[in-house]
């Protein structure tokens, strides 16, 4: 048998390393090369040292393939062999270090629980959590918490904080002009003791303002009642704008005859009683507050059936309709002809707020000069040019617009005056030499032509002469 088991061997030579250190004698691991076939008195036979060097080839393959060795780039071919793969650095992520594959070769490189572990990460993006449900026998648990209400409280405003919201708020309301933004903002303020304030500062506000802004100050007040004011809180802000009326008229000296006229105006749109003002006869001692209430008494007497009429400050500026915009400036000039008042023009001109429409004055100026006899009005006209020019009220683009409309239309001008063209020529060019328009304007200014005739030596011939 030993023998056998020799020539075997002989036939199939084994490498030390292919067994195991079981199966290797002192001798042998000390190098002879010989394997010892008697174990515990039992014989080896040739197959089940077959088997033991499949199992070390195994063995090494699971070596090679494990993730102590990945960093090196090592592989295997079919047979086993091993292939020397690419040098990874020790700081790529593919590194030993840094990889985040499983040490014991399991798993599919996917991210730690799905993407949804980590620190600060409550569960995957979308993860819906049902309601957790209240353990009766938790020491913490309080009965009460079940009929619990959680609500957002806004905490009410004292009057510091109730001028710094608010003004803002009726301050832009002012540019654009609508009530139900404003009627939200409010909304979502808790005013508490202040809500009946808010009338107070708008109309506050209105009276440095200008006469459109008053007008949208009463119609705020008609909008905000009944959606954010009561008729008790309209008329506590008159009480307290009557208290107030002598601090306020050092600011603005017709503060009483302007608040009356809000008075009228509340009570024309119903949101104050017809009986406000009878309730102060006779309890008034303050010379402000009587005249405010004696002014909203007139303007309630002027108008049938006791209601002001809508429009009581005036509808502003780009509000109004063209033609009536046209005969105010018409008037306007009208007026300063007979005064030769430049500076009470000029204010009515501002009152009017209407920057746009101002080339509107300078048509109508210019075709009055040359609609008049003599030299008066021009001189008058030139000199309400040079001071509406110095206090910049009319602008380089409105005096343009205002004299090339007059270019345009001089053909039918000059239907009504013949002498158009030439008075036209004469006060464009005293403009000219008084600094209200520059040459440009001037050279843009038509002539007419005139036939001269033979006698004038053009050789017969008829011929256009331009000026």
């Amino acid at each position: 048998m030993a023998a056998d088991c020799e020539a075997w061997l002989n036939s199939n030579p084994v490498e030390a390393d292919d067994l195991s250190d079981s199966f290797l004698s002192g001798d042998e691991k000390g190098g002879t090369g010989h394997v010892d076939n008697e174990i515990n008195g039992n014989w080896i036979s040739p197959p089940t040292i077959h088997e033991a060097r499949v199992k070390a080839k195994a063995k090494r393959r699971i070596r090679k393939n494990s993730s102590r060795d990945s960093g090196r780039g090592d592989s295997l071919s079919d047979n086993g062999d091993s292939i020397r793969g690419v040098q990874v650095p020790p700081s790529s992520p593919k590194g030993k270090l840094l990889d985040r594959k499983s040490r014991l070769g399991k798993g599919r490189g996917l991210p730690k629980k799905g993407g949804a572990g980590g620190k600060g990460v409550w569960g995957h993006p979308g993860e819906v959590y049902d309601l957790e449900e209240i353990d009766v026998r938790d020491p913490n648990y309080d009965e009460d918490q079940e009929n619990c209400v959680y609500e957002t409280v806004v905490l009410p405003l004292d009057e510091q904080d109730f001028e710094k919201t608010v003004t803002p708020i009726v301050q832009e309301y002012f540019e654009h002009g609508d009530t139900n933004e404003v009627a939200e903002l409010l909304g979502d303020l808790n005013l508490g003791p202040m809500r009946s304030s808010v009338p107070k500062l708008a109309v506050s506000l209105a009276l440095e303002a200008k006469a459109s802004q008053r007008e949208l100050t009463s119609h705020l007040l008609t909008e905000l009642c009944g959606r954010v004011l009561t008729l008790a809180d309209v008329e506590e802000a008159f009480d307290q704008l009557l208290k107030e009326l002598p601090d306020l008229v050092l600011d603005t000296p017709g503060a009483p005859q302007l608040v009356g006229q809000f008075i009228a105006r509340a009570v024309g749109d119903q949101i104050l009683s017809k009986s406000y003002i009878d309730s102060y006869k006779g309890k008034v001692n303050c010379e402000h507050a009587r005249a405010a209430l004696d002014r909203a008494a007139v303007l309630l007497k002027m108008n049938s059936g006791g209601s002001c009429r809508e429009n009581l400050w005036g509808t502003g500026g780009g509000q109004r309709p063209v033609t009536q915009l046209i005969k105010e400036v018409s008037l306007l000039l009208k007026e300063y002809v007979l005064s030769g008042d430049a500076a009470e023009a000029e204010r009515c001109l501002r009152e009017l707020e209407v920057p746009h429409f101002h080339h509107e004055l300078v048509y109508e100026a210019i075709v009055m000069v040359l609609e008049s006899k003599g030299e008066k009005i021009s001189e008058m006209i030139l000199q309400l040019f040079k001071s509406l020019w110095e206090s910049s009220v009319i602008t380089v683009d409105q005096t343009r617009r205002g004299f090339e409309r007059v270019y345009s239309d001089i053909a039918e001008i000059n239907i009504d005056v013949p002498c158009a063209y030439s008075a036209l020529e004469q006060f464009v060019e005293k403009c000219f030499t008084g600094g209200v328009i520059d040459k440009k304007l001037r050279d843009m200014c038509p002539c007419r032509g005139r036939k001269r005739f033979v006698s004038e030596g053009d050789g017969g011939r008829l011929k256009l002469d331009t000026c």
